[in-house]
């Protein structure tokens, strides 16, 4: 299998809709090919199909076989590109670093860092009783272990 030649027709068929960007590219056993991919405002069906044949189509099976699999990250994949952060704000995720765990809404995604918001129960300072404190942190991406959205039915 030309690795090569498949990731230089995968990047030919991304350029064509400057929306999409790729996640993850894997050569598997068996002559498998998984592709994932992704869009600022979500990936439609049609445009798996046109990055698929674009692959398909201009590789000779008669050469080597080969199964190809076009699709996007599912829900509990973890967020791995900084286009796919911008994409969630206003979400809320679970962001693990090597220390801590943070759980908050999305509210800034920038070359650097994200920003997360929540709302916490806290004892007072004075007193007896718990009182509710706004909170926020930034978290440079190079800290982030795994960040997910979470899922709310």
């Amino acid at each position: 299998m030309n690795q090569d030649k498949v990731k230089e027709l995968l990047q030919e068929a991304l350029q064509e809709n400057e929306s999409l960007y790729l996640i993850d590219l894997q050569f598997l056993a068996n002559s498998k090919i998984k592709v994932i991919v992704d869009g600022d405002s979500g990936v439609p069906l049609s445009e798996c199909v046109r990055i698929s044949r674009n692959i398909e189509h201009n590789l000779d099976r008669e050469e080597e076989d080969f199964s190809l699999e076009v699709t996007t990250p599912d829900i509990a994949h973890p967020l791995t590109v900084k286009r796919q952060y911008k994409k969630n704000i206003s979400r809320i995720l679970k962001v693990k670093t090597a220390t801590e765990e943070f759980e908050g809404t999305l509210t800034e995604a920038d070359d650097d860092n994200i920003t997360l918001f929540w709302k916490a129960r806290e004892p007072k300072p004075i007193g007896k009783g718990k009182h509710t404190v706004e909170k926020t942190v930034a978290i440079p991406y190079q800290d982030i272990k795994e960040a997910k959205v979470k899922i709310i039915f």
